[in-house]
């Protein structure tokens, strides 16, 4: 099974930009999407399904235009899971799984801590999902949670760690807790898959920073432990440029 997860910073301008035609060339079985900023009624379902995406789910913010993830797939779903049940998480839309025969997916949208009080919300956040996803690995131990972390885990995963190490994504907090996460019972699958590669999934819009490649790589999927024989294929896709994020791609062999 292929896996893609893409922030799509906005999926109706993504789309505008050509996102179904690339989608059609990827051959994917599953996408994950994260900051889609519509409402379900919004969004062009039909696109997806002339592309064989017959399942299209979506969690949507209240506010309108901001945060939302969706799943859509060319396999049917078991069981789909909308939110985790805490409140502040929910209402921005941020978690939706969909539970397959051999594992479960999860498309995830972590805040980022672009002021104060979001970098407060943010670490709530990191630990009420640290306490919910041990929870859930007891019912759902096959898991795959991917998404935008908006968190740099390593000095390799970013363009400049020194001078960025006081900065919200590169914070010593936040990559002391991308490691405890790991060490609970995760994998990167990009970077057991690639350990030496400078590669990134996120570029500013300033500064030219894409075409200068001065970016950060903020788009994971952590796979749980009893899946890491079944990880065939970890890459990152930065040709695709319907966002300021690009692609990542998972391949599962079961």
């Amino acid at each position: 099974m292929t896996i893609l997860s893409y922030n799509v910073n906005g999926i109706r301008a993504a789309m505008r930009k050509g996102l179904t035609t690339w989608l059609k060339a990827t051959d994917a079985d599953v996408v994950c999407f994260q900051e889609t900023k519509a409402q379900e009624e919004q969004i062009d379902v039909e696109a997806f399904k002339q592309l064989g995406f017959e399942y299209c789910y979506w969690f949507s913010a209240q506010k309108k235009g901001y945060s939302g993830v969706g799943i859509i797939s060319k396999v049917k779903p078991q069981h789909i899971e909308v939110g985790c049940g805490i409140d502040y998480m929910d209402n921005e839309g941020r978690i939706l799984r969909l539970d397959f025969d051999n594992f479960s997916l999860m498309s995830l949208y972590l805040p980022s801590g672009t002021n104060d009080a979001r970098l407060n919300l943010k670490f709530d956040f990191m630990a009420d999902f640290y306490n919910y996803i041990n929870k859930l690995k007891n019912d759902k131990p096959n898991l795959v949670i991917c998404g935008d972390y908006n968190i740099c885990h390593e000095p390799i995963d970013i363009h400049d760690p020194v001078r960025l190490k006081t900065v919200s994504g590169f914070l010593p907090e936040e990559r002391e807790w991308l490691s405890k996460f790991l060490d609970s019972g995760f994998i990167d699958s990009f970077r057991f898959k690639n350990p030496e590669v400078e590669q990134y999934s996120w570029w500013s819009y300033r500064a030219n920073a894409r075409a200068n490649n001065k970016g950060w790589r903020l788009d994971y999927h952590l796979v749980s432990e009893p899946l890491k024989q079944n990880i065939k294929r970890a890459v990152i896709l930065p040709e695709a440029k319907h966002s300021d994020h690009c692609p990542v791609l998972l391949k599962l062999d079961f």
